[in-house]
């Protein structure tokens, strides 16, 4: 076996997609319920709307807080700090701003359109 797929819920695709082209993931641009991109190494990260999961599963409700956490490997901490300022600026929010983490790793987390935390990193 192998992890092939992410699946992420979102309230709105195309706001969602939005917020991943910034880090690089080339969603299409669409109306669907469903539409998936690849990242560089191979895994499909694929957003699904609310109605969807609905259709799917019968009594299927947004789960409350969180329990996944994506993490981007930006290449070097000056990635970590522009992917950091290009999202910021695209007017999506701000968890934590980038800093030199003890483990060795630039670091900074930001939120997706549904709540969503993500993680930029390289190592320093």
């Amino acid at each position: 076996m192998k992890l092939d797929a992410i699946g992420i819920v979102a309230k709105n695709i195309q706001e969602s997609a939005r917020f991943y082209r910034l880090l690089g993931l080339n969603f299409p641009e669409s109306d669907a319920a469903h539409i998936e991109a690849t990242t560089a190494s191979g895994i499909r990260v694929m957003l699904d709307s609310e109605e969807l999961m609905q259709k799917i599963h019968s009594g299927w409700a947004r789960p409350v807080g969180q329990g996944m956490v994506l993490a981007f490997d930006c290449g070097s901490p000056a990635g970590v700090d522009s992917a950091f300022q290009k999202i910021v600026q695209a007017g999506f929010k701000s968890k934590k701003e980038p800093w030199d983490a003890f483990w060795g790793q630039r670091y900074a987390s930001v939120i997706d359109p549904d709540g969503n935390s993500v993680d930029l990193f390289a190592s320093l």
